[in-house]
């Protein structure tokens, strides 16, 4: 029996951060990271001054590296809740390509409350933005 391997550069607290969303300053974006070394869990949340301390549970989606065909990540949803899941599911693919980790990504956020109502650009530059933080993290973690 193989026994179990450990990486000991793994970051195995969650690293928490909060960003406004880069055309609604007032709706923040929470974002909660745990490096597990072989695997990433991300739990994504957005909030305003008027929402509730709460957000109803969103979509849960496992992704990993396809390392036959690396363009093609495969995914799986664990959870499905209305529209969080595409987002879930895009962003899982993203990081699992990026990282070459799989990655698990629980997603209740929500962009109507965004400057024009949730559209898809506003959709898209969160998107991007919140690549662009959880890489900036896992490279910080990696220092």
């Amino acid at each position: 029996m193989a026994a179990p391997t450990t990486d000991t550069n793994a970051s195995r607290a969650p690293i928490e951060v909060s960003f406004p969303l880069p055309k609604a300053p007032h709706t923040n974006i929470h974002l909660q990271l745990t490096n597990n070394g072989p695997n990433l869990l991300l739990f994504l949340t957005t909030a305003t001054p008027e929402s509730a301390s709460s957000a109803p549970l969103g979509s849960f989606v496992y992704a990993m590296p396809n390392r036959a065909k690396p363009a093609e990540t495969l995914s799986t949803p664990l959870y499905t809740h209305g529209g969080t899941l595409d987002f879930a599911t895009r962003l899982s693919k993203v990081l699992a390509r990026k990282t070459g980790k799989p990655v698990y990504v629980g997603n209740s956020s929500s962009f109507a409350s965004a400057g024009m109502g949730g559209t898809v650009e506003e959709e898209m530059e969160g998107f991007r933005r919140v690549v662009e933080v959880v890489m900036g993290l896992l490279k910080t973690d990696k220092e």
